[in-house]
């Protein structure tokens, strides 16, 4: 708090120079700040997916929520905990900063994490236990409004903390380094490395170590461990924060993009000077220096060309420094460029979302599955149904420096490119691969319903036999989940990475808000004319391969979808100098009075 006030009175002394000067009146830490920042991203991940991971298991056993239902809760609460990085990156960027937005997370987190554990401690709190036989015949007691209650609460708590922690983390990390300086920039790309490693590593813990406690050991001792880390994650975040640099809001970029579709509608009628030629048109409109916490400066383009009507100055518009009267009625070249990268962006998001439906999967019917299948290796140890789809998350670990450090550089013999394919070309192979893992899905399913049904219920087959689309999902997401964020950190622009980094959580959250749509119609639509549904509490009864195949179905078309997006889609120009080093980038802005950004996150 003190480092914000020193921080603050910096901005009122040095006046004109604003946050960018105040910032530079502290030092940057760098590595310095890295252990307190990485220690709480790690713990909180484990804590916090500790819980989640293992969410249908709990609403199942120990309170009595039918599969389905079970599946639909959790659909639910994955999707609005992927929702509220959105809002978390809104209100961090206009009013409380970085720091104070995860340091409210942290604390909302702890609190949710508190009261799924007073769920499974306190007897008045969760229904009483429910042996399997009676749970299969439908006889269990139901949980009482007072215990539903206290779970919502706390999940809802949780997606608040997620919501505030998820879009903050990283880029709060990088405001430690100085980008300006060579050493710090080389610092700040071994930072990206150790940051999804530890969070990486955090994940696997959870659904390996925890979820073997919770299941095997006790519900109350696993919960209460991520409890424990919750804890120490905040204590070990504030011990560090005298060295942390507290970036100030800067406003929020949606009042922007609102100004730019309010000019362009004003000036609708007016007609575009130099219609075929857009670098003299680019002369003729409003192009002011980019102030504030830029780098690059986007040139002109001819896509979307009805908002370039925005930038046409009237007689009256412009002050006698050449600034805009009304921000509303006259935008800059570069303001209106940056709502058209964020218009090209969005139909490519929309492309993830079939493809995260199939992924979520694991986290709902895989996990019944293993319910009836057999979960030993070996006589002694037993496999919770809940860390089967660790699986899944080894694959992607392993795969990704497999892909950085022989496929790329492979790929770049054939192709001259640096990332050895395109963004998108990234993209269209996980999606690809994602509605391919769904027809395996649904292959084992068959022999595994098959099996069950001859064998009383529970299959003799392994678990194991779920690894194969397991690994083709891991496959999958190293393609797209990965791939879309390297697309949205290098295409949208620099001021706008907050933003960046919470859509991909948006478009895993449409994934489970549409799978959760998608269960709900295909077990009321299958269901008619006294026929069983596909989708069943005893996934016996049904024919959940089929739901597999319809998935893969809807994968293959939203394929389509992405190739013609891709068609269409042009890649973000930059101006010419946009290669050069950053130190260049300050000599030659220097002269024309252009502030450099020292605090947009790069990756």
């Amino acid at each position: 708090m003190a480092a914000e006030e020193e921080a603050g009175q910096s901005m009122q002394s040095d006046g004109a120079n604003g946050p960018v000067e105040a910032r530079r009146k502290k030092p940057h830490q760098g590595w310095k700040c890295m252990p307190f920042i990485l220690a709480n991203e790690t713990f909180e991940k484990a804590a916090s997916f500790g819980v989640a991971a293992n969410l249908t298991t709990y609403l199942v056993k120990r309170f009595n929520i039918g599969q389905l239902e079970a599946t639909n809760i959790t659909n639910i609460f994955f999707a609005t905990l992927n929702f509220t990085p959105l809002l978390g990156a809104f209100i961090s960027d206009s009013y409380l900063g970085r720091f104070k937005t995860l340091a409210y997370g942290c604390f909302a987190t702890l609190l949710g994490i508190l009261g799924v554990t007073m769920t499974a401690s306190l007897p008045a709190l969760r229904p009483a236990i429910c042996n399997q036989t009676s749970q299969s015949g439908g006889q269990c007691n139901s949980p009482s409004t007072l215990q539903l209650s206290v779970l919502y609460l706390s999940l809802g708590l949780l997606t608040i903390g997620g919501g505030a922690i998820r879009p903050c983390s990283l880029p709060f990390g990088v405001d430690q380094f100085d980008q300006t300086d060579e050493k710090s920039r080389k610092g700040l790309n071994s930072y990206y490395n150790w940051y999804y490693s530890t969070s990486t590593a955090a994940l696997i813990f959870s659904m390996t170590i925890l979820i073997y406690i919770q299941t095997n050991i006790s519900w109350a001792i696993g919960f209460g461990i991520s409890t424990f880390f919750m804890s120490f994650a905040i204590i070990i975040f504030f011990v560090g924060a005298r060295l942390y640099v507290h970036v100030p809001p800067e406003g929020s970029i949606f009042s922007g993009i609102a100004q730019v579709f309010v000019a362009s509608l004003k000036k609708r009628r007016l007609k575009l000077p130099c219609p075929h030629d857009i670098n003299q048109q680019e002369l003729m409109l409003y192009n002011p220096p980019t102030g504030g916490n830029r780098i690059f400066r986007l040139p002109l383009t001819s896509q979307f060309r009805f908002l370039n009507k925005g930038a046409i100055m009237r007689e009256g518009d412009t002050n006698n420094d050449s600034s805009a009267k009304n921000s509303s009625e006259l935008c800059s070249i570069q303001k209106i460029e940056e709502v058209k990268c964020l218009i090209r962006i969005v139909p490519i998001c929309f492309s993830a979302i079939l493809c995260f439906v199939a992924m979520a999967q694991q986290f709902t019917f895989i996990i019944l599955q293993a319910f009836t299948m057999d979960c030993h290796l070996g006589p002694h140890f037993e496999i919770p149904a809940g860390s089967v789809t660790s699986i899944s998350l080894i694959v992607l670990t392993v795969f990704i420096p497999i892909y950085d450090q022989i496929m790329v550089p492979l790929a770049r013999k054939f192709t001259g490119l640096e990332g050895g394919i395109t963004l998108l070309q990234r993209q269209g192979v996980g999606l690809v691969i994602s509605p391919i893992s769904m027809v395996v899905a649904g292959l084992v399913e068959h022999k595994r319903r098959n099996s069950a049904l001859s064998n009383g219920g529970v299959s003799p087959m392994t678990v194991l036999w779920l690894a194969p689309q397991l690994v083709l999902m891991g496959i999958a997401e190293a393609f797209i989940a990965v791939g879309q964020i390297e697309f949205y950190n290098k295409q949208f622009p620099e001021h706008m990475q907050t933003l960046a980094g919470s859509l991909l959580f948006c478009a895993v959250a449409g994934a489970n808000y549409l799978s959760t749509v998608l269960v709900k119609i295909t077990r009321k639509v299958t269901a008619r004319h006294g026929h069983t549904s596909w989708l069943t509490d005893n996934i016996n009864n049904g024919k959940l391969d089929y739901y597999y195949y319809f998935v893969g179905a809807l994968g293959v078309l939203n394929l389509f979808y992405f190739l013609i997006c891709s068609h269409y889609y042009q890649y973000k120009a930059m101006s010419l100098y946009a290669e050069e080093s950053i130190k260049s980038h300050a000599k030659e802005e220097a002269a024309t009075d252009i502030k450099i950004d020292t605090d947009a996150p790069r990756k």
